[in-house]
């Protein structure tokens, strides 16, 4: 997300969504400055308005961007994979975009906040990454991937290679090096 910034080719709307990425990773959703978020994108505050009337009307939006800036990210992964190979793709987005999302300490800002989009994101990861999934019990081990993916969201810790072999593992998937 960050790249998006530094690139002045990218149109503003996109901008202004990846500055809220940035602000939100350090201040939050209650203290999300849209003078911040203006800033951050490298516009003016007259400029984000002509885009987003409110802050509510920002964050609506920065969540629909999120999602599919996610989706996004998972078809690009797994276009042209076989199938067996598509769901590791996947959880490779996941794992990288945990690592990289600015956001991810926010959970140490506002709690309540990550808890209750969590519910709202766990079944859409879930249904995603089902689609993807083959073999026995494809569903069981999509759900409890999902769950060690949230848990490590919820509780970070210094063991990025790891993380991926632990979200590979509840997923059932066996890993080959090229």
């Amino acid at each position: 997300m960050a790249d998006t910034l530094a690139r002045p080719d990218i149109p503003t709307r996109e901008r202004l969504l990846a500055a809220t990425a940035e602000v939100l990773g350090r201040h939050g959703m209650t203290k999300l400055s849209l003078s911040e978020v203006a800033q951050e994108a490298g516009v003016s505050r007259p400029t984000l308005y002509r885009w987003f009337a409110s802050k509510r009307e920002l964050l609506d939006a920065f969540v629909v961007w999120e999602r599919e800036y996610y989706e996004r990210a998972v078809t690009e992964a797994t276009a042209d994979l076989p199938p067996h190979e598509r769901l590791d793709a996947a959880l490779r987005v996941i794992v990288d975009y945990q690592q990289s999302y600015p956001g991810l300490r926010m959970i140490d800002i506002e709690p309540e906040q990550v808890i209750k989009r969590l519910s709202r994101v766990i079944p859409l990861m879930q249904y995603r990454l089902e689609r993807l999934a083959t073999g026995p019990d494809a569903k069981l081990a999509v759900a409890t991937a999902v769950r060690v993916a949230v848990s490590h969201y919820l509780v970070r810790a210094d063991d990025d290679e790891d993380f991926l072999a632990q979200v590979r593992h509840a997923a059932r998937v066996r890993h080959h090096a090229p």
